[in-house]
């Protein structure tokens, strides 16, 4: 088995139903958001779909990314 380094950002995020609708639709591909360290995390927009419900995309979220920053996982905290 081959061990990875990964590392973990947390962030809260609260995008309504009507705003994500942009990101849906393809008008807008990436969400910005500001982890609880402060950083500005760039993310795709279909990244979040799983976790929209009807009043959108509320919570607060953990990015696993790998040595490169490549996504590994999103999953809601």
């Amino acid at each position: 088995m081959i061990w990875r380094k990964t590392s973990s950002i947390k962030f809260s995020i609260a995008l309504s139903a009507d705003r994500f609708l942009h990101y849906y639709r393809g008008n807008a591909r990436s969400v910005i958001v500001r982890a609880d360290d402060g950083r500005r995390i760039r993310l795709p927009a279909a990244n979040l779909r799983p976790f929209l419900l009807s009043d959108g995309i509320n919570g607060e979220f953990e990015l696993t990314l790998d040595e490169n920053n490549k996504l590994l996982d999103i999953r809601r905290l």
